[in-house]
């Protein structure tokens, strides 16, 4: 089951993120509720929610895919060594996974992670992301809660 769900994560974010590739021009903004949510085309060349994006390092890109890495084999490593998860953590676990392998494939692939959900009101605006990054923040708050909400 939790295969499953990693594979339709990262399945999602990468049908979601081509569809914006390929229907919204570069840095365009489609508004979709006035003054709460747009679809933009943005390329993300940093880490989670566009941090160290305006770096021109040229080890960068190697650091991330690295990191990104290591904690893939982290994830999988707990999951192989845990033999009875509870459901909150397996479930987490497997969005983690999903959304951390679809991010990491991309950056592998083109060195830039695209991202188009962008939350706001009025003129603060949260940092925009895409799918698998919502199911890494989802996967570790219900790991959170779990371990929150246990004996």
């Amino acid at each position: 089951m939790m295969a499953v769900i990693a594979v339709v994560v990262f399945a999602a974010d990468q049908v979601t993120k081509r569809l914006v590739e390929s229907r919204i021009p570069d840095g365009a903004v489609v508004r979709v509720i006035r003054g709460f949510f747009n679809l933009i085309n943005s390329k993300n060349s940093g880490a989670v929610f566009g941090l160290f994006n305006d770096s021109t390092a040229a080890w960068k890109t190697p650091l991330l895919i690295a990191i990104s890495a290591a904690l893939l084999i982290v994830v999988v490593f707990v999951v192989i060594r845990t033999r009875h998860l509870r459901w909150g953590s397996a479930i987490g676990l497997s969005l983690i996974l999903g959304g951390a392998l679809s991010n990491l494939f991309d950056r592998v692939r083109t060195g830039l992670v695209e991202d188009f959900l962008d939350f706001y009101i009025r003129s603060y605006h949260w940092a925009t992301f895409n799918l698998a990054d919502s199911a890494i923040v989802v996967g570790a708050s219900l790991i959170i809660l779990q371990v929150l909400l246990s004996d």
